[in-house]
């Protein structure tokens, strides 16, 4: 359902809040703050309640139909005044995410005013690894989605989603499995014990005991350890077949990062 104001929005004292993994989320959030201005923060270190922002723009990743756990804890954190606008990118299915997001917000008593999807290259790429010509034509198109949203949020476009409650179960239960999939990872001889997987890892489930990379049970399934190892050495069930993904428009060295200063990324139109 698309809510229309009349009135003009200025997006002033902007806060962009992202949780990413893989870069999708931050080249959002850089595309935000460059047409919007703003500051761009990462959700799992931030530890403010937002009131700083007259508005917020949350940019996030879909897990299992749902909320990843920082966002999810993120919207226990949030002030009640903000105004507050989503933007949900995924690779596989939307299903019921933006009706649960809603309901998680407005449990939490936030001003929130729209949620929206946006179709990204898929991350999870532990089940499935779609085709490289698919990722490019998402990523082309990548662009011109992005300022069709924030058009409608600078226009009181707003969409709010609606209930269909009915694949929460589905959520909750995979939610309380992620912590589960870490012990299905391991590291080969091409481990150089340079402790990337460390530094990165949102929930700190890693860690280095007597000289070997050890995973704990705090997994968020957000995967950054396996994309991001720059040698490849993650592997998971003991097998080396899986494909890894980032967003070749960001350095990956920035994601988790926060930015406050102006940085426009070049537009990845027609790039392959």
């Amino acid at each position: 359902m698309i809510k229309k104001n009349s009135k003009k929005n200025a997006m002033q004292n902007l806060g962009i809040l992202y949780f990413s993994s893989t870069g999708n989320s931050l080249y959002i959030s850089k595309k935000i703050k460059e047409k919007l201005g703003g500051e761009i923060k990462y959700i799992p270190n931030y530890k403010e309640d937002g009131s700083i922002f007259e508005n917020i723009i949350i940019v996030a990743p879909i897990y299992s139909f749902g909320l990843p756990i920082p966002t999810f804890n993120l919207l226990k954190q949030l002030n009640k005044k903000s105004k507050i606008y989503v933007i949900q990118n995924y690779g596989g299915m939307v299903l019921n995410a933006n009706a649960l997001f809603y309901k998680y917000a407005k449990e939490n008593n936030l001003n929130i005013k729209s949620i929206y999807t946006l179709k990204m290259p898929e991350n999870y790429t532990l089940v499935m690894s779609p085709p490289k010509f698919f990722q490019k034509s998402i990523l082309n198109s990548a662009d011109q989605r992005i300022d069709k949203i924030l058009k409608n949020i600078e226009n009181y476009k707003f969409k709010i989603p609606k209930d269909k409650s009915k694949y929460e179960n589905i959520y909750l239960k995979n939610k309380s499995n992620w912590h589960l999939i870490s012990s299905y990872f391991s590291v080969t001889d091409k481990c150089t014990k340079c402790q990337h997987c460390i530094n990165i890892c949102p929930t700190d489930n890693i860690t280095l005991q007597n000289g070997k990379i050890v995973f704990k049970d705090q997994c968020i399934a957000c995967l950054s350890c396996f994309h991001r190892c720059p040698n490849k050495a993650i592997i998971y069930k003991n097998k080396d077949n899986k494909k890894r993904y980032i967003n070749p428009y960001i350095d990956e060295k920035t994601i988790g990062k926060d930015f406050q200063e102006k940085g426009i990324l070049p537009s990845i139109m027609h790039i392959f």
